[in-house]
């Protein structure tokens, strides 16, 4: 997976494109990311002792790897990832666009 928990993603495809945010989780098993302020679902809960109040809360669903491209740091556009080796053996990831080194 080439995007890592904290970097800055644009959403590509779906209902929120064009949208940006920064992510919160990576679940590698599922190959999904949840993304802060994107993809936003409302749930309906009723009240419990532990929730006093009841209502419609909005959380954040989990979002396919795939509908996310990783915004680079440094040209502040969306676009590809590769990896280099560094001299000292190092793997790290650096954007197409620019041949920054986003790590």
């Amino acid at each position: 997976m080439k995007v890592k928990q904290g970097d800055m993603v644009e959403v590509i495809y779906g209902k929120d494109i064009g949208k940006r945010g920064k992510i919160l989780n990576v679940d590698r098993d599922e190959e999904r990311v949840l993304v802060e302020d994107v993809n936003i679902v409302h749930r309906h809960m009723r009240p419990t002792q532990d929730m006093s109040q009841g209502g419609i809360i909005e959380n954040e669903a989990p979002v396919h790897v795939s509908n996310v491209m990783l915004v680079c740091p440094s040209c502040d556009q969306k676009s590809r990832v590769g990896y280099q080796f560094t001299d000292s053996g190092d793997k790290v990831r650096y954007c197409k666009k620019c041949d920054e080194i986003v790590d």
